[in-house]
């Protein structure tokens, strides 16, 4: 009798198990089947043709947003050609080399290299040079003594030579470096030069292009340099003196008066500009100085 009670019991919970399983797949929705030609999608991808994996839409071609601001996208025509990485539209940076409007390069992010030489620099800060403009020379009313206390009279010295001379390559500095101070009385300098000319009452006479310093023909002739002075223009030495320091005055290089003596403020202002004018610093009128400011 026990043993029909399990079995009814047992039969009668399978019945219920069984019945309950048919009530759960009655409540499922039924899934909406697909229409014939068409395959499913995983979830949240668009149906259709997929694009090709690993190519832009333009094969070989950088993207233009890698390119800097005002550079034109240059055209690959191979595959793999890109502009560097790290290079967008409107950060200021250019690649090593690069040119930038107006003509200079990238020495850094946003900041322009140079593109001027050094000595250019400092010539416009002192003005702008005479080249191609040929400077007239100019006649001077100048005094009839000079100014001792700015430009103080220099000593003789027998056989004295231009310091650093000898280094002053060329043909053009032969008469610095074969310059030596002479003392001879009227008679020799008259039997060797055909031509002397006096000022500030001090002799000149005229060899190869200069005026040089006749020392000896007036014992008492005041100088303020010992060495030559380029002939420009068939000019006498006070006016050529004078001239330059007019166009040093223009340009920012001598503070002083026009005197027409090579006292020490104008021999500063000779070697200022030769030194930023990449000639050599001799501190006197030379031809190549004088070329370099249009006046010879």
């Amino acid at each position: 009798m026990r043993i029909v009670l399990v079995l009814i019991c047992s039969f009668a919970l399978a019945s219920l198990a069984l019945g309950a399983q048919e009530e759960k797949k009655k409540e499922q929705p039924k899934k909406k089947q697909p229409q014939a030609g068409q395959v499913s999608q995983p979830a949240g991808k668009p149906t259709g043709k997929p694009a090709k994996a690993g190519k832009p839409a333009h094969a070989g071609k950088p993207a233009e947003t890698a390119n800097v601001a005002g550079t034109p996208t240059a055209k690959g025509k191979g595959k793999g050609k890109h502009t560097e990485a790290g290079q967008a539209a409107g950060t200021g940076q250019a690649a090593a080399g690069a040119k930038q409007p107006g003509g200079g390069k990238k020495t850094g992010a946003g900041k322009p290299g140079e593109a001027a030489t050094a000595t250019a620099g400092k010539t416009a800060a002192k003005g702008k040079a005479a080249a191609g403009k040929p400077l007239k020379p100019q006649h001077f009313d100048l005094p009839k003594q000079p100014n001792t206390a700015k430009a103080p009279a220099v000593k003789f010295q027998q056989g004295k030579q231009i310091e650093g001379s000898q280094k002053w390559q060329g043909q053009q500095y032969t008469v610095f470096r074969n310059y030596k101070s002479e003392w001879h009385d009227q008679t020799w300098w008259h039997s060797h030069h055909n031509r002397i000319v006096f000022v500030f009452g001090a002799p000149y006479f005229w060899n190869a292009g200069y005026w040089l310093p006749a020392w000896g023909y007036s014992p008492n002739a005041y100088y303020a340099w010992d060495g030559p002075i380029y002939a420009y223009n068939d000019l006498p030495p006070d006016q050529v003196i004078a001239n330059v320091q007019t166009a040093l005055q223009e340009q920012g290089y001598y503070q002083g008066e026009v005197d027409g003596l090579i006292g020490p403020l104008t021999r500063e202002a000779i070697a200022g500009y030769q030194r930023d004018h990449g000639l050599y610093e001799t501190s006197s009128i030379d031809q190549p100085t004088l070329e370099s400011l249009g006046m010879a």
